[in-house]
């Protein structure tokens, strides 16, 4: 069986389904990110709730957004790194649908909570829970999808990225339209909550009909037919390599060494792009939400906009603009892979630690505010945002591109780890930013 012979996509519905698989990977944490307020809200004290017409925040209020960002990417870098053996031992159904069917579950569970009066440490605890649990699976279903869309054609794995990019954009809509109902907060969260069920159970529901198109039937026994004979004679050729090599017997040992030489033979052609996509996520983590989400707007002066200023200006600006970035590297690759210009605008991004700090954050001890008004935040957030998605999005296609074909997935998945870490070291280190304020 050959490409020219391969069925076409009726109504794109191959490509459809991915991108609604690519919006399940992401959508899960963003739904929780976006959901701070309601989250914060339910850690007040009752009799604290309201001094003066002022709220005195808590132990657990203030420490929420460092907290879920840390349990959100450590388990997120933990998966990344097992998934390699996981997919090994776990049939690839399994893994989507288990992860999917996991995900909906704690989000059934989070949307019926909302109704459910719980003391402040038990919530806490909980939603922690939920969200190691739901990174973890997440990573899961990523890593699945990406090795799914292996054996189609290339660009398929567009779909599964551009919904990975509009997921936050989603998430960040639908928070801003249940508040618009005008209901009470919980109200608006657990619509908001419940449209998060509907899209995984899309999701869920369009994995189970991939099967059944006959463009990915096809390119599934395409994979099927080829893997027994390819095999035999890749065993033949190790077989023959490992006798020529070593006579002896010793070969697995050194089979192990050759493996692991390789793989630091590429980190060495790839280290500035892989500890540049770190460094991004470092600071991109290390700000947002922990820092941003707690900056207040000195325009609205209690009017609607004091509700909309989170939800507009930090989550569906940061999202949109993001994803822009990352939509531009389609069309415009600079600076080149081997240009020092990357490494120095990625370092560059540093400059926005101090920024958003001497924005309008509240409650802050140490620092003045230099940046008082709503306009500053907003500048900052679109050139923050669009910095991460473009500058990260180029970090990740050059990457592969600076080693030879052979060992692109390798490079590949460096890349991928060095991502993980990134967020990883950016959460733990956003307790030392938003301590510092």
């Amino acid at each position: 069986m050959t490409a020219i012979n391969a069925p076409q996509d009726k109504y794109h519905a191959v490509w459809i389904i991915f991108f609604i698989l690519g919006l399940g990977t992401l959508l899960p944490w963003n739904f929780f990110m976006t959901a701070t307020v309601y989250f914060t809200s339910r850690l007040k004290e009752p009799s604290a709730n309201h001094t003066n017409g002022t709220s005195e925040r808590t132990l657990l209020e203030s420490k929420f957004n460092n907290v879920m960002t840390l349990c959100a990417m450590v388990p997120l870098l933990i998966f990344t790194c097992l998934n390699s053996f996981l997919h090994q031992r776990i049939p690839q159904k399994l893994r989507i649908s288990g992860s999917l069917t996991a995900i909906f579950v704690v989000f059934m569970l989070t949307a019926i909570l909302v109704k459910v009066e719980m003391e402040p440490l038990p919530f806490f605890t909980l939603t922690m829970i939920k969200i190691v649990c739901i990174n973890s699976f997440g990573a899961i279903l990523q890593s699945s999808l990406f090795g799914l869309t292996g054996i189609l054609p290339a660009s398929y794995t567009t779909p599964i990225m551009s919904g990975q990019g509009l997921a936050g954009t989603f998430a960040a809509f639908s928070m801003i339209c249940a508040l618009a109902t005008g209901s009470e907060l919980q109200d608006s969260a657990f619509g908001y909550f419940i449209t998060a069920c509907v899209v995984i159970l899309l999701a869920i529901a369009s994995y189970f009909m991939l099967p059944k198109m006959e463009f990915f039937q096809y390119y599934m026994e395409s994979n099927r037919s080829g893997p027994s004979a390819d095999e035999e004679n890749k065993m033949d050729l190790l077989k023959k390599e490992n006798q020529e090599a070593n006579p002896s017997g010793m070969n697995l040992t050194e089979e192990e060494t050759s493996a692991g030489r390789s793989v630091f033979n590429i980190f060495k052609q790839i280290w500035v792009t892989a500890l540049s996509v770190c460094f991004i996520f470092t600071v991109t983590i290390g700000t947002f939400p922990a820092v941003t989400v707690d900056v207040k707007s000195t325009v609205a002066n209690g009017g609607s906009w004091e509700t909309y200023f989170i939800p507009v200006s930090c989550f569906l600006l940061f999202n949109v603009m993001d994803w822009a970035g990352r939509s531009l590297t389609a069309v415009c690759m600079w600076p080149g892979k081997n240009s020092i210009g990357l490494p120095v605008l990625c370092g560059l991004r540093v400059i926005f630690i101090p920024l958003f700090m001497l924005c309008n954050v509240q409650p802050r001890d140490n620092f003045a505010v230099v940046f008082s008004h709503d306009a500053w935040y907003i500048i900052f957030m679109i050139l923050f945002s669009f910095s991460n998605g473009y500058l990260a999005s180029l970090c990740m296609c050059y990457g592969p591109k600076k080693v030879p074909q052979h060992q692109a997935e390798t490079a590949g998945a460096i890349m991928a780890f060095f991502l993980s870490l990134g967020l990883a070291l950016g959460a733990a280190i956003s307790f030392a930013f938003r301590a510092m304020i």
